[in-house]
């Protein structure tokens, strides 16, 4: 039996989780702090690292002071967290340039002169893209891949640049402040795209940063998401409130490990993610790609395992808009013809819970409603930084029930279309495990379930299995869990859902639908673009 502390740092904020792993990777107390994101001008998006800190030494002392642990107990902590940032640290460890978030996607010329030129398939120069899927598996053909981002910030803010001493994704520079070690993931380093999956820890790719014109003696140790990576300062140690000396071990990117604190660690099994973004991932054993469907089969927190890996930029992060902006307003929530907000606690967990309930009693398809989730562009199976969201086919009759319903529905029917795609390619598995704060709503499970036609499964605090996934590699470390692909014996199903044939096959018109929609209005949103960047 270990006490295990798992840091899971999102887009919109930090949650920490202490468990207890013995027969079950037990959840015993957590609490979270939020942190801004910086939206800028030309699509910038950044965080602060200083916010991730101050959230996580909050949200340590919260979650000690909420139990009777003693921070002495802890043999081990670990992250798991978003991914495909650029952090660009001194010798120091401090950022020369403020974090730049995975949805960062500025570097549009960048990409042009790296990539996007000459004679090209999917986006990419054919002389570049054989290459790279030979090398790494995949191709650096998305403007918010960090490749682009290194690029940006070489080219915009030279003095800043000159001044790197190491390049980390967003767990790895946390680590570095935890132990004072500049090291990365395998699964992290092959996000950059400039990873030999060949080649495990010796994995850099000279041939890679020769063609992309990148300094590899910026480029950190690679380590396993299992591996100790260093031990708590003494300064680390009394701004987190633990043990100077507590072993810290590499962990792994949310894609990573939020399908291993599901229990979707086998060749064949497929988990489905929900949270600020959304995913659809098939463990496989072998290296695959659809260029034209933008999913590839990345490296993980296993060894010799890959995740078949498509990816949506905003899910919950849709459900989010519709809470600040359709669901509330400057006098309170009028979803009903009576106020709801003084009771609202007393029968609902959150606004989202009530979102769910209210929609509840709307037809599938939400009276001809769809929205399309694309509120910061689109990676799979599109990638296109100009796609934005809309609602198509309201009329008079259309209220704000079947408005939210249609988000709901429009997130799903986006997941259900990357699991689609990934069925073109392998066999996803019969039941799908569904993840992330979406999966808390029985309401949502079983929608998923009606519109994708597929057996859906939810595990207990499906919101933490990142935080799981992460106090699983520290386990496997220690020793105290064989290996990764045991933590399924430690995970059991909590919840199941079958899909209604009825509302499956009323759903089907709308799905198809919604699959055409982006090719119709693909032009204009390059029209819309231009008229948008001449009035700035």
């Amino acid at each position: 039996m270990a006490y295990i502390l798992a840091y899971d740092i999102g887009t919109t904020g930090v949650k920490t989780c202490l468990f207890k792993v013995e027969k079950t990777i037990e959840l015993i107390a957590n609490a979270s702090a939020e942190y801004p994101l910086y939206i800028l001008p030309g699509g910038g998006a950044e965080q602060d690292g200083d916010d991730w800190w101050n959230g996580m030494c909050q949200t340590t002392k919260a979650v000690f002071d909420s139990c009777n642990v003693s921070p002495d107990l802890i043999e081990g902590l670990s992250f798991c967290s978003q991914q495909q940032g650029f952090i660009l640290v001194d010798k120091d460890g401090v950022p020369v340039h403020r974090p730049m978030s995975y949805m960062d996607q500025r570097a549009k010329e960048e990409i042009k002169k790296g990539i996007a030129n000459g004679i090209q398939i999917a986006g990419a120069n054919i002389f570049k893209l054989i290459p790279s899927l030979i090398i790494t598996g995949a191709v650096t053909s998305s403007v918010k891949d960090p490749v682009w981002k290194y690029k940006w910030l070489e080219a915009h803010e030279p003095e800043n640049f000159k001044r790197g001493y190491k390049w980390l994704d967003v767990k790895d520079y946390l680590i570095c402040r935890c132990t004072g070690e500049c090291t990365m993931t395998e699964d992290s380093a092959f996000a950059t795209l400039i990873y030999d999956t060949r080649k495990g820890k010796e994995g850099w790719s000279k041939k890679m940063c020769s063609m992309f014109d990148i300094n590899m003696d910026l480029l950190p140790k690679i380590i396993k998401s299992t591996d100790m990576a260093g031990r708590l300062t003494e300064k680390a140690a009394a701004e987190l409130g633990l043990k100077v000396g507590t072993p810290v071990f590499g962990g792994g990117g949310d894609a990573s490990l939020i399908g291993v604190g599901a229990g979707a660690v086998n060749p064949g099994d497929t988990h489905i993610y929900c949270g600020t973004s959304g995913w659809v991932i098939t463990v496989t054993d072998k290296q695959m790609v659809d260029v034209t469907a933008m999913i590839a089969a990345i490296v993980g927190a296993q060894s010799g395992k890959y995740n078949y890996f498509a990816e949506m930029e905003t899910a919950g992060k849709s459900l989010a808009w519709v809470k600040d902006h359709l669901a509330l307003d400057e006098i309170g929530v009028y979803l009903e013809k009576t106020d709801v907000t003084q009771d609202i606690e007393a029968v609902y967990t959150s606004l989202y819970d009530y979102m769910s309930h209210v929609v509840e009693a709307v037809p599938p398809g939400s009276g001809g409603v769809i929205f399309t989730p694309w509120l910061h562009g689109n990676r799979c199976p599109f990638e296109d930084p100009l796609s934005t969201g809309m609602f198509f086919g309201i009329k008079i009759e259309t209220g704000k029930t079947e408005m939210i319903r249609a988000v709901m529905e429009g997130i799903f029917y986006h997941l259900s279309w990357m699991l689609e795609c990934q069925n073109k390619k392998l066999k996803t598995s019969d039941t799908v495990m569904f993840v992330g704060g979406g999966a808390q709503s029985d309401i949502m499970c079983q929608m998923l379930a009606d519109i994708s036609g597929a057996n859906i499964a939810t595990v207990a605090s499906p919101q933490n299995v990142g935080s799981a996934g992460a106090a699983a590699v520290v386990a496997v470390g220690l020793g105290i869990i064989p290996n990764l692909e045991s933590v399924k014996n430690f995970v059991p199903i909590a919840k199941r859902w079958t899909p209604d044939p009825k509302r499956h096959e009323a759903y089907k018109p709308y799905f198809e639908a919604f699959k055409k929609l982006y090719s119709a209005n693909k032009k204009m949103y390059k029209v819309l673009d231009g008229a948008l960047n001449s009035e700035e």
